[in-house]
């Protein structure tokens, strides 16, 4: 039981480590508006996560080719969901709406996505442990969009920018189930890796036909930074936590942790825009936190 429980923990803290690295994500999404196209900044993401990736499993994946290449549909969908379309979408987005709806948007929605998915595909119980801390994390969240005057939310219209973000929450829900489908006989790095580079395969072709479309990317040290940056942290770091995360945990409790990504996103818009923190951010985060806690409460008791 003691070792159940330390291997418990260790995910709840792979997950916030993938959230924290995603908050950022969200930030980028909006604050690089102008300076490279959606399409080429997913792309280069990618592309340069299989690069950081290949030294490391090239040999397993190597070992273990014939049980991946018996998995390839499996991998499509994966790789499209997961890696494709979702961060893809998140970037149409922020070219049409603040970051603070690209986060709110997508960790109210695709929670509620994972848990009904993983009820129908996986048999995954939504116990009152899960139900009510989900329930916790949508008021913390409903509070911080609402800016503290719930007319807010009565008035509040979904834009262009918010219907994309919320298709990419859609997309990564149907990732958090097929991760939990991942064969056996292939192991964790080499998964994430023909994940990744499938799916920047797959975005090829669109970067191509955007790269004409387009004025030509203006690159500078700020801008590999940032591709740097998602390639390594928001793209292998943290998607190898979230896995782990997700085979641990399961996809209704781990998809939960996502109603963390506002809450971090306002303590970096802080700490680094000089943005302020309200009360109704404090309230916010303790409902979230709540609400976390209470539907993982049941894993440490069992």
């Amino acid at each position: 039981m003691q070792e159940t429980n330390r291997r418990n923990f260790n995910a709840v803290l792979m997950a916030l480590v993938a959230v924290v690295l995603w908050s950022l994500n969200f930030i980028i999404a909006r604050g690089i508006v102008g300076k490279i196209p959606p399409v080429s900044l997913a792309f280069f993401r990618w592309a340069s996560a299989a690069v950081f990736l290949f030294p490391f499993v090239i040999r397993k994946t190597k070992e273990e080719w014939h049980a991946i290449k018996k998995s390839f549909p499996y991998f499509f969908w994966v790789s499209l969901s997961g890696i494709t379309l979702f961060n893809t979408f998140v970037y149409f987005g922020g070219h049409h709406t603040t970051a603070t709806n690209l986060a709110i948007i997508g960790t109210t929605s695709s929670p509620i996505f994972s848990l009904v998915l993983a009820r129908i595909f996986l048999k995954e119980k939504i116990d009152f442990y899960k139900f009510t801390g989900m329930a916790l994390c949508i008021a913390g969240i409903l509070i911080l969009l609402s800016g503290g005057d719930w007319d807010n939310l009565i008035k509040f219209r979904f834009t262009k920018g918010d219907k994309w973000v919320l298709a990419g929450a859609f997309c990564f829900a149907v990732y958090n189930i097929l991760v939990r489908k991942k064969p056996g006989n292939i192991s964790s790095g080499s998964f994430l890796f023909v994940a990744i580079t499938f799916g920047a395969l797959m975005l090829l072709p669109f970067y191509l036909m955007e790269r004409t479309a387009t004025p030509a990317i203006a690159w500078n040290g700020e801008l590999v930074l940032i591709i740097l940056f998602l390639g390594a942290g928001a793209s292998v770091l943290a998607y190898t936590c979230w896995n782990v995360a997700l085979n641990v945990l399961g996809a209704g409790r781990t998809a939960l942790f996502g109603n963390l990504l506002p809450i971090f996103s306002s303590i970096e818009a802080v700490l680094i825009l000089n943005e302020s923190f309200m009360t109704l951010h404090f309230v916010s985060m303790v409902l979230v936190f709540a609400g976390i806690v209470l539907s993982n409460l049941k894993i440490f008791k069992s």
